[in-house]
């Protein structure tokens, strides 16, 4: 039997530029899943996108999903894409299986935490401060390089990551330390600088954008004091969702993150296209 991929729709183009196309998977023309197969709005066109692959029950485990996928890589060569991702929910082991079979890399996780009532207080020692004017003028091209740096990293073209970067800081901070719902803080302990939160107050959550301890303090626990100090900023202003997105291979923000309860919630993975 011949596992085949049947287009739905017209290819699609968005207003941000984006392509997409809905199909159906069919095996011997009858339809027995759905696919939907788009490319990245934030990197381009240059990678392509796999939003959405189920095949129905009655059919799985007999290899649909896997000839899918790859039907679905020749359309992204196709499209002249030179990368294919996805994200898939951490509880969705067989999914997870599949784009390990496929050879997909690990790119990030979502991370999540439920909060308490009472913010967790700060260790002795150890105060945190508004981030200043000066300090964020140092601050804010560096952790731009160095996000653009992690995507470069794990395969994205050096042009395409910093466009990324400079794009979602350009989104997330518009009016720099006085963009709203942001809270950009320093953390002092017995005096010195020892490393700097960016938290960010969405309708429903908190989300950790950036943790940063200062190099030379590393290893102390100043990040388990950052990460308290987001809780108890997150708590203040009434959130019981706190959220974070760490990249694949920061073991010890894994580990960290993992001994403070957060749980993972989604894997994000991609695959060059050769």
């Amino acid at each position: 039997m011949t596992t085949t991929l049947r287009p739905t729709e017209p290819l699609q183009r968005a207003a941000d530029g984006t392509r997409s196309r809905r199909y159906q998977v069919c095996v011997n023309s009858r339809p027995v899943g759905v696919l939907r197969l788009g490319t990245s709005a934030a990197f381009g066109d240059a990678v392509a996108v796999v939003r959405d692959l189920r095949v129905d029950e009655g059919d799985r485990r007999r290899g649909r999903a896997t000839v899918a996928a790859l039907a679905a890589e020749e359309v992204a060569r196709g499209w002249g894409c030179r990368q294919i991702s996805t994200t898939v929910p951490a509880d969705a082991e067989a999914a997870l299986r599949l784009v390990e079979v496929l050879g997909y890399v690990p790119v990030n996780r979502g991370m999540r935490k439920r909060l308490g009532d009472t913010p967790p207080p700060l260790p002795a020692g150890s105060r945190a401060r508004p981030m200043t004017r000066d300090e964020f003028d140092v601050w804010e091209p560096r952790a731009r390089e160095e996000y653009a740096r992690t995507w470069a990293e794990r395969g994205i073209p050096a042009d395409v990551a910093r466009a990324k970067a400079r794009r979602d800081h350009e989104i997330l901070l518009p009016r720099g330390l006085d963009t709203e719902s942001t809270l950009i803080s320093v953390v002092e302990h017995d005096g010195e600088r020892v490393g700097l939160l960016w938290l960010a107050l969405r309708e429903d959550e908190a989300f950790v954008f950036d943790v940063e301890v200062e190099a030379d303090h590393r290893g102390r626990g100043h990040g388990r004091t950052l990460m308290r100090l987001a809780e108890s900023q997150a708590v203040a202003a009434g959130r019981r969702l706190i959220g974070l997105n760490v990249f694949a291979g920061n073991t010890p923000a894994e580990r960290l993150y993992a001994s403070l309860g957060y749980r993972t919630t989604r894997h994000g993975f991609h695959k060059a296209l050769l």
